[in-house]
């Protein structure tokens, strides 16, 4: 059964950081990680996201304030988030690549999203 629970949202006041993890478990081998966020009446957009070589790609907006990374033995990715402003409140959702024994088929899978709020 593929997991993936998320944690480390909260609130913070504009200009604080906040560091969001994810742990995926049930699949076989990861290909890609990364990080999601939306807000209400909008689409799900990209944040940030990591291959298993450590290749990164980052949203115009995020760039040289978040950094994205992740550790392969431990199916985990990070989302360290510096500077923060009130339009990065939304949702966050942790987002996987991988393969899936049991299906034997790559898929896409999400986590349950974890709320940052930045506010003074």
């Amino acid at each position: 059964q593929v997991r993936i629970v998320e944690s480390g949202g909260g609130l913070v006041q504009p200009g604080g950081s906040l560091r969001l993890s994810c742990v995926a478990s049930g699949i076989f081998s990861i290909y890609k990680m990364g990080w999601y966020r939306q807000t209400r009446g909008r689409q799900r957009e990209l944040v940030a996201h990591i291959t298993k070589e450590g290749s990164t790609t980052y949203a115009d907006s995020v760039e040289g304030r978040f950094t994205i990374s992740r550790e392969n033995a431990k199916n985990t990715v990070y989302l360290q988030m510096n500077s923060l402003k009130p339009e990065d409140t939304a949702v966050y959702y942790c987002y996987v690549q991988g393969f899936n024994i049991a299906t034997i088929s790559t898929g896409d899978y999400w986590g349950q999203g974890t709320q940052v709020t930045v506010s003074s």
